[in-house]
């Protein structure tokens, strides 16, 4: 591609990006393929002759768009806070082992905050914890606190929020998410620690405890148990495709949480989702009725 033509071509892409950004609402809001979908649809080895850029973007409208729809910095902390302590008993205990210093190891978790982390604003509710309590009792007993503000670490840059970190000095790492609320392409996750070397140490190799299969990945959501009224209303909700919520559990309440991620997004189309589902909600009272 010479320079005349990637100038061309690069003009088509932004008008591609801008077509989709103007007719955004017409597409479905969640897709309809399946994990795995991907793979029947494209050639089982690279073309030994490049295709056109034509059907490069054909390919991208037919098969890589109808698939379109975090964080892991609490456990890359999680994990630098287990070498750092095994690290530190080994150097006073030299007679000890890796093994037998893991078997030993615990993670404290509450209902909202996991695994030795202090949260600024939970995804589910928005709540946080006080820094000012928790930082100095960690650093008393030498414990790693990480700090999660994955999902409201952004309001941070304003002045006005800046209150809600005080404590922060205690923390020996913390994280927040700019595709959240700064309009930065998902998936983007900022993370600070306290000391470089205790984040380094630990990923030194390649451990078999970071291999991973899809199980996590968020498309299966087990909806057994309570609330089974909501849990229907969720289900029509997202059958409809005109607007996709995602639930929570919160103090064993079965939660719709509506979250508004889009900086496009205008009073009427808030008005026209709450709309559609209360005539979803009418709908499954009148079927829990019957």
């Amino acid at each position: 591609m010479n320079a005349s033509e990637f100038r061309r071509r690069g003009k088509e892409m932004v008008d591609y990006m801008a077509n989709y950004m103007e007719g955004i609402e017409g597409r479905q809001v969640y897709p309809d393929v399946e994990p795995g979908y991907l793979r029947p649809l494209i050639p089982a080895a690279a073309p030994q002759e490049p295709d056109t850029f034509e059907d490069i973007i054909n390919d991208v409208e037919k098969i890589i768009m109808p698939g379109g729809s975090a964080s892991e910095a609490t456990l890359v902390a999680l994990l630098a806070a287990r070498t750092k302590v095994i690290h530190r008993l080994q150097a006073a205990s030299p007679e000890l082992t890796q093994a037998a210093i893991m078997e030993k190891l615990v993670a404290y978790s509450s209902d909202q905050a996991i695994q030795m982390v202090a949260t600024l604003g939970t995804t589910t509710c928005c709540s946080f914890d006080n820094l000012l309590e928790v930082g100095p009792i960690c650093n008393k007993e030498d414990i790693w606190l990480h700090v999660d503000a994955a999902y409201a670490g952004s309001a941070f840059i304003c002045p006005e929020f800046r209150h809600l970190l005080n404590g922060v000095e205690f923390a020996d790492s913390f994280n927040f998410n700019p595709h959240k609320w700064l309009l930065v392409n998902f998936d983007c996750s900022a993370m600070w620690v306290k000391k470089r070397t205790d984040l380094t140490g630990a990923f030194r190799l390649d451990p078999t405890y970071l291999k991973h299969s899809h199980q996590d990945s968020g498309l299966i959501t087990d909806y057994r148990g309570s609330n089974k009224v909501n849990e229907a209303l969720l289900q029509r909700i997202n059958s409809a495709k005109k607007i996709h919520l995602v639930p929570c559990h919160l103090r064993d309440k079965f939660v719709l949480r509506f979250a508004i991620c889009s900086r496009t997004v205008e009073s009427a189309h808030v008005q026209r989702a709450w709309e559609h589902i209360k005539e979803l909600a009418a709908d499954v009272l009148r079927a829990e009725r019957e």
